[in-house]
């Protein structure tokens, strides 16, 4: 099906698309974004061009079928039992992508949600460090930034989930498996694949310039040749987004 044109669709549309485009090529692994813009992503990249992702209904289901966001499980197909403590086996045995957040992340990938100032009295006090540390060393992560002039940052206060240059150190059995894939923000896709494993420029979304991307970061993003636009959702990923995956709207909330 075509391409939508750039008048047609909204920002969190190209999100999105941008977040979903993280498991193209991913086969059988568990899907496991948070949040709702990634949620809808990874329905949506299953949706479409991914078949063999598995989902779970965010809870303690893996569902077949496209469930709404906070739809009732019950209405898709329960493919298995999935709770938490069965998540530890998808995160050790390396077939798990997640998509996680960042209060601040830096050009080498270190991330942060747990704290800002000193860890050991900080000015806020945020999630913690979670499963980010696990996640990175096991599997391949993405981060979903909606604010990328708040969250990109020249150093994070506290290392929630190591960068590249910190997983160097490591002996070569434990970064095994590192990758971080995908960083989506507001205004453009950035990855990490550059000769020094820097935070590259991968696009840009409609309207938003290279500088303008520069301005909202404090330290230099890596461009490699010519910075290419977003990728537009099709017609039928339009119609998955707003009728079958977010009927009411709720991913437009993280853009207000």
């Amino acid at each position: 099906m075509a391409e939508s044109t750039v008048d047609e669709v909204t920002l969190d549309e190209i999100c999105i698309v941008a977040i979903a485009e993280a498991f193209r090529g991913d086969g059988e692994v568990l899907c496991n974004p948070m949040g709702p813009v990634p949620v809808i992503a990874g329905r949506l990249a299953r949706a479409t061009f991914e078949p063999d992702l598995m989902l779970t209904d965010t809870i303690a289901y893996a569902i077949e079928g496209n469930l709404p966001f906070g739809g009732d499980p019950s209405d898709a197909v329960i493919e298995s039992y999935m709770p938490f403590r069965s998540i530890f086996d998808q995160v050790w045995s390396g077939k798990r992508h997640v998509v996680m957040g960042a209060s601040q992340i830096d050009r080498h990938g270190n991330q942060n949600f747990a704290a800002i100032g000193d860890y050991r009295k900080p000015k806020a006090q945020l999630l913690g460090m979670r499963g980010a540390p696990g996640n990175l060393i096991n599997h391949a992560t993405t981060y979903w930034v909606p604010n990328q002039a708040r969250a990109f940052s020249e150093t994070v206060d506290v290392v929630s989930g190591p960068g590249y240059d910190r997983i160097a150190e490591l002996p070569e059995a434990s970064r095994a498996h590192f990758e971080i894939r995908r960083v989506v923000t507001d205004l453009g896709a950035y990855d990490f694949e550059s000769d020094d494993h820097t935070m590259r420029v991968r696009s840009l979304h409609p309207g938003v310039t290279l500088e303008q991307a520069q301005d909202a970061s404090p330290f230099e993003l890596t461009v490699t040749g010519d910075v290419p636009e977003s990728r537009l959702p099709t017609g039928e990923e339009l119609a998955l987004i707003r009728d079958v995956f977010d009927p009411n709207g709720v991913r437009k909330a993280e853009f207000r």
